[in-house]
């Protein structure tokens, strides 16, 4: 097993600055985190590198594999409509090429209304200083867009099946690219799953997961993962309704390849985004957006170093919806971040199960990559 390496506490106090100068409560999250809840945000694919134990009532658990989403459960506990959390701990991955306990320090800040354009910009600036804190000087900047895909991929003009299938795998590029490659063709799920599927959506969805629990029953099946019945079904619904969907046409396919291809300085992605889907409403207002944004993080950050916007979804976790930001080294290269962040104003309401219409942002900073002396 790799071991983190020991980290200097000046550097290390460097980086903590920047988000201790923006008046943050700091916190400690549980450790410990729902199997069933970090699956539904990061996906199956995840699990392999997750560290998983059985609690005494028999739910599932694992250690955080991120902290965003700790701090914001705490957060929604806490009953505030305002309120930064600053935080300092470990995060847990098994892997077989990084340590396998990771420092972070970062921040979450949630409010009920925001100039979101002004918090983005603001986020950047941070996340940046609190990287610089580490002693590199061969950074750059990586910046990002989760919801523009989503405005891209509507204004192709797809059904809605297709579009909710392309945006779930828009941060999965195996599956992309396999969308991608069938373009013209049509894949049909197993008769039986088929079956099942359409009788559980004939029903209430009270009635899909009795069903769904009686078909384990009779089959001698015990569910694993912590999901529930009514989850499972709402998903066997889900996958069967995209695998009837049509496939994307060659054209379709091209569109969106195109779109995922771009990467250049800032304004210039904007302007080949645009080009990819003139005229289309959501896409442009967004677009209209970064234009401000880019002011406003060139006026806050004299000190950046070069710029790099790319429009293809990246991170584990799929709950960014807005501004994606990443810092980069030279010496690591452009798979291993230092600092990463973003907006995620959906994720509230994933984890409460109620409306939210606030903003919600946040970024971290690992030290064991950003610090200089660290050798990495």
């Amino acid at each position: 097993m790799i071991q983190t390496p020991a980290l200097p506490q000046a550097r290390l106090e460097a980086i903590r600055t920047p988000f201790r100068e923006t008046g943050a409560d700091w916190v400690q999250p549980p450790v410990l985190q729902p199997l069933s809840l970090i699956l539904d945000l990061a996906g199956e694919a995840l699990r392999s590198q997750l560290f998983v134990l059985q609690a005494a009532g028999g739910e599932e658990l694992c250690l955080r594999p991120d902290l965003t989403t700790p701090v914001a459960r705490l957060h929604l506990a806490s009953g505030a409509a305002t309120r930064d959390y600053a935080y300092e701990g470990l995060v847990f991955r098994a892997s077989a090429h990084e340590p396998q306990e990771v420092l972070q320090i970062g921040i979450e800040r949630f409010a009920p209304e925001a100039d979101r354009v002004s918090a983005d910009a603001d986020l950047v600036d941070l996340i940046w200083r609190a990287a610089m804190g580490g002693g590199r000087r061969d950074l750059s900047l990586r910046l990002g867009d989760a919801g523009l895909f989503r405005a891209f991929v509507e204004s192709l003009a797809l059904s809605p099946v297709q579009t909710s299938r392309l945006v779930r795998m828009a941060a999965r590029p195996s599956q992309m690219a396999a969308e991608l490659a069938g373009a013209g063709e049509s894949a049909l799920p197993r008769e039986e799953e088929a079956v099942i599927a359409r009788r559980l959506g004939a029903l209430p969805p009270e009635e899909a997961a009795a069903l769904l629990e009686e078909i384990w029953s009779l089959s001698g099946i015990t569910p694993v993962g912590g999901r529930g019945a009514m989850e499972i079904a709402a998903r066997l619904i889900r996958r069967s309704e995209s695998a009837l969907a049509p496939a994307l046409s060659q054209g379709e396919a091209d569109a969106v390849r195109a779109f995922l291809a771009v990467r250049d300085t800032p304004r210039e992605a904007l302007k080949q985004i645009a080009r990819l889907a003139p005229g289309a409403g959501t896409l442009q207002a967004r677009l209209t957006d970064w234009a401000r944004r880019l002011d406003r993080i060139e006026a806050a950050s004299a000190g950046l170093a070069a710029t790099v916007f790319e429009a293809a979804p990246r991170g584990d976790f799929a709950y960014y919806d807005g501004l994606v930001v990443e810092v980069l080294s030279d010496a690591l290269g452009p798979d291993r971040p230092l600092a990463a962040g973003g907006r995620y104003d959906g994720l509230p309401a994933r984890l409460s199960g109620a409306p939210w219409t606030g903003s919600a942002l946040g970024g971290m900073v690992l030290p064991g990559r950003a610090i200089l002396e660290a050798g990495q």
